[in-house]
């Protein structure tokens, strides 16, 4: 098994890439148990939150090279880049908030991997970068992800050069969160997990869709369509419970319906 899946407990599962011979390449056996993991954590209504990290000295490389190397016709490379599509889509548009916690490199698709979850936190020294024009492959799949975190002039720097930025820089693009010492950041990223996973379950679900989809829209549209939104929201148990707590200055009873 290249993936691991471990309960943290209080509704928080850790995903694991467990391929560190490879550096966590995502290669097509790894994206497939990735994407079947997610798919079937999404519908497990006991998890709340979902940590991803890779195993060993990094994050994820990427793809794995030697994999692609040995692919000799057009629809064995799209099979590849269909599939990784889709595991990110699945992280984006699934109902569970997904926390990336990463040490040492994030690179091309593993970069791409770090910027589609929702939140994404890392040691000071790890690094991010879009190195494909190094060996003539620009990481174009990979910046879809990347791009919709940072702007476009920053991004185009990283595509075009393909040289690495440190945690520093990449917290003050908006690439992370925060970076933390290799001591901290499991105890942050589980304090932040923690913190979301004692939200409304429902209200979470509800609000992580509206976010990725209004972006997409016109600014007229986006109101529309969030001011629907609001209402479903609104006419939920939780809704009305959180509202009653708060004003009866108690702790909130979440039925995530």
């Amino acid at each position: 098994m290249n993936v691991i899946v471990k309960n943290l407990g209080e509704g928080i599962k850790n995903i694991i890439i467990n391929d560190a011979k490879t550096y966590n390449s995502l290669s097509f056996k790894t994206l497939n148990e990735l994407l079947k993991v997610f798919k079937r954590i999404d519908k497990d209504k006991n998890t709340k939150v979902i940590i991803l990290e890779g195993s060993g000295k990094g994050f994820s490389a990427g793809h794995n090279l030697k994999e692609i190397r040995g692919y000799k016709n057009r629809s064995n490379h799209l099979k590849l880049f269909n599939l990784c599509s889709k595991l990110m889509l699945q992280i984006v548009e699934g109902r569970k908030p997904v926390i990336a916690k990463v040490h040492g490199a994030a690179y091309a698709a593993g970069c791409q991997l770090a910027a589609s979850c929702d939140l994404a936190y890392s040691t000071k020294d790890a690094s991010f970068a879009t190195p494909g024009v190094n060996i003539g492959l620009f990481c174009s799949t990979p910046m879809v992800a990347v791009s919709r975190k940072i702007n476009r002039k920053i991004m185009m720097k990283m595509l075009l050069t393909g040289e690495p930025i440190k945690a520093s820089y990449a917290k003050e693009i908006g690439l992370i969160n925060d970076c933390f010492s290799k001591a901290k950041l499991n105890n942050e990223v589980l304090k932040m997990a923690k913190k979301i996973a004692s939200k409304s379950n429902l209200t979470i679900k509800i609000g992580k869709q509206a976010f990725y989809k209004q972006l997409e829209m016109p600014l007229r549209d986006a109101y529309n369509f969030t001011s629907k939104m609001m209402t479903l929201n609104m006419m939920s148990y939780d809704a009305k419970e959180g509202i009653s707590a708060f004003f009866e200055k108690r702790k909130p009873k979440w039925k995530n319906k």
